[in-house]
């Protein structure tokens, strides 16, 4: 696998952002966290757009709060939020 000078400048500048000057096992931690935080956001905002999309195509609020996990008020409030 190779990386090109921009992916490993990315990947450092992201890093750097969240380990804040901590070094060691606190410094790592504090990256593995924000990073998954990242990916927990665009996966929630993937997940959002399908629910509304399987919304619009007929699926019931009930089949999408438990296939989502989700509760059905939230689905709702997915559903009628803005980002459509």
């Amino acid at each position: 696998m190779s990386y090109s000078g921009a992916d490993v400048h990315a990947a450092t500048t992201a890093m750097d952002r969240y380990r804040g000057g901590d070094d060691g096992e606190i410094g790592s931690a504090l990256v593995v966290v924000g990073l998954s935080a990242e990916r927990v956001e665009k996966e929630a905002a993937i997940r959002d757009d399908m629910i509304r999309v399987a919304h619009r195509a007929g699926a019931s609020i009930r089949q999408l709060a438990e296939v989502s996990g989700l509760g059905r008020k939230s689905v709702t409030a997915i559903i009628s939020s803005a980002h459509r």
